[in-house]
């Protein structure tokens, strides 16, 4: 917090002096602005603008959105849940559009051996999960389909590291996991999935910015959109040196990456108002049962470039 606390003040420090010198950009090791990072393409691009790009990694999605709400990042990218959790709790923030539905890429997932077969039988067990991520809202909507609550089983709530070792020893029963996790797992213990997020929830990758840094540097915003566009373009016809990059940056075998890329797909579209409904149908949920504190609003989050 001492940490984020220096990087609002240097980062507002600059915005009083007209248009910003820095875009800070938080980042997972796994997500497409570490595709971004590794490409230098933003660093490119931003030099005809003398703007520097400062990168600032997270673990996860809701640690990245706290970061946001505490004013050390500019931009972020997450799944569906985290802007809910964020908007809940007061983060300023805007969407700026997503990318295509990847449903494939998370699931909950048990031991080959386990008497868990489908989601009916995980009432009463222990399932691990990161708290307020992507996953949190499949889970959710995979025990409605069940005619389950949340309340019939007891979320153990661990960011994926902790989550791995748990999940191996036994201590949970199942964990909801998102890719590369997923394909790791998949690929080095004898696990499988009871369910994903096919037919449930679409998962898709928000991409998010300060509200201040959306109005005040719209320009610039649409220059990070470009890029986005461009640099999934380029990841989506290919996946072999995609899945390189991302090896290095996570430090996970090429295989697995490949594992993971054939059931994703890059891309950035703008919001639209379906878009906006799913994500409110979240937030309603959410607020339903307990999730989070306060009903959102997630319409006052939607963002309207004024750059033609």
């Amino acid at each position: 917090m001492l940490f984020a606390s220096l990087l609002v003040v240097s980062i507002y420090s600059s915005f009083s002096f007209g248009e910003v010198k820095t875009i800070n950009i938080g980042y997972q090791k796994a997500n497409i602005f570490a595709l971004l990072k590794y490409r230098g393409a933003l660093e490119n691009e931003f030099k005809k603008h003398d703007v520097n790009i400062r990168w600032i990694e997270f673990p996860a999605g809701p640690q990245m959105l706290e970061g946001l709400n505490v004013g050390s990042i500019d931009l972020a990218a997450t799944g569906d849940a985290p802007p809910i959790f964020a908007q809940a709790a007061q983060a300023d923030f805007v969407y700026l559009g997503h990318s295509p539905a990847n449903p494939k890429s998370e699931a909950i997932i048990v031991p080959n051996d386990s008497s868990i077969k489908s989601i009916n039988d995980l009432k009463g067990k222990r399932v691990a999960l990161n708290k307020g991520s992507d996953v949190n809202y499949l889970l959710v909507a995979a025990l409605q389909h069940a005619g389950l609550n949340y309340r019939d089983i007891t979320p153990v709530y661990l960011p994926p590291s902790d989550a791995r070792a748990a999940f191996e020893k036994g201590v949970v029963d199942a964990w909801a996991i998102w890719d590369p996790f997923l394909a790791e797992v998949e690929t080095n213990l004898p696990v499988h999935q009871i369910v994903n997020g096919e037919n449930l929830v679409p998962h898709y990758t928000f991409f998010l910015a300060s509200r201040h840094f959306a109005e005040k540097s719209p320009k610039y915003a649409e220059v990070i959109i470009e890029q986005l566009v461009k640099q999934s373009e380029w990841a989506n016809t290919h996946p072999q040196e995609t899945a390189e990059i991302l090896a290095v940056s996570t430090g996970l075998d090429k295989a697995i990456w490949l594992k993971a890329l054939q059931r994703a797909q890059y891309g950035f579209k703008r919001m639209d108002d379906e878009t906006l409904v799913g994500q409110q149908k979240i937030a309603d949920i959410f607020t339903k049962i307990g999730l989070i504190p306060n009903a959102v609003d997630v319409k006052q989050a939607r963002w309207v470039s004024e750059v033609n």
